[in-house]
Parts: C-alpha cells; sequence; structure tokens
C-alpha cells in the first residue's frame, strides 16, 4: 500500500492490523525470543516518554519496547506482557515521506528495530529478521 494524501490515513486500528500481520510473519525464533508482547498503537508518544529521550517533536518516535527481556525477568515477572508501543502519527509520516516503502515494511522495520535494540541485536542481525519475513 503506497502513501496517497488523497484518501484517508489508516486508523490506529489499521496500523494493529498491519502490525498484527508482520509480527505473524517474523521468525519464530524472533517471536519466541519475546516472550509474551502486546502491541499498542497509539499516535504519538506521550511527554514523558519523549522528555526522557530528549526529544522536542513528537514525530521524531516511532516506536518504544517497554519490559524486561528474558534474560532479566523473574519468575514474578513472568505473567506480565512487554509492549510494543507504535506511534502512528510519526510512522505514517515516516511512511508518506520516504514514498518507497509499504506501510507494512515500514511497520515490520519499526517492530523488529524497538524489539532488537531491546535485546542487544545488531543492525545486521535485526537486518536479517527483516529479510526472512519478506
Amino acid at each position: 500500500m503506497a502513501c496517497n494524501p488523497d484518501l484517508l490515513s489508516p486508523s490506529q486500528e489499521d496500523v494493529l492490523a498491519v502490525a498484527e500481520q508482520a509480527w505473524a510473519e517474523l521468525p519464530q525464533a524472533f517471536r519466541d525470543m519475546c516472550g509474551n508482547v502486546v502491541i499498542q498503537v497509539v499516535d504519538f508518544a506521550d511527554e514523558e516518554t519523549l522528555s526522557h529521550f530528549g526529544m522536542e517533536s513528537p514525530y521524531e518516535l516511532t516506536g518504544l519496547y517497554h519490559g524486561v527481556d528474558l534474560t532479566q525477568k523473574s519468575h514474578m515477572d513472568m505473567n506480565g506482557p512487554d509492549y510494543v508501543f507504535l506511534y502512528r502519527l510519526p510512522i505514517l509520516l515516516e511512511w508518506c515521506e520516504r514514498g518507497d516503502v509499504s506501510l507494512k515494511e515500514l511497520v515490520t522495520h519499526v517492530l523488529v528495530h524497538e524489539i532488537g535494540h531491546h535485546f542487544g541485536l545488531s543492525d545486521e542481525d535485526m537486518h536479517a529478521i527483516e529479510d526472512e519475513a519478506g
């Protein structure tokens, strides 16, 4: 799906559906590494999050992983999910500005990179995961 400014912007529900499809197509080993992850789509990061990362514009942040990786969780942490927040409006802006990727490709990229950075994966590893999801 290419960006077309004459069309209505994808809603939070639309972006979540794209994210869930992208998640399902990621390699099983990658998804297993993540454990119980919930994907949330909101328009922007909140002020506290933006301030924490020193960002002035809410368009600077497309996603965020919030949680404890499996190597650091205690048995007390195992019931609660971790979260990947996808920030819809910054993602849609990047999608329109780039014009060279589908919304699904961009959402997949954000998902993989937010999770990958949290787990300490290299950029090369993350690109390989994205390519495998292809």
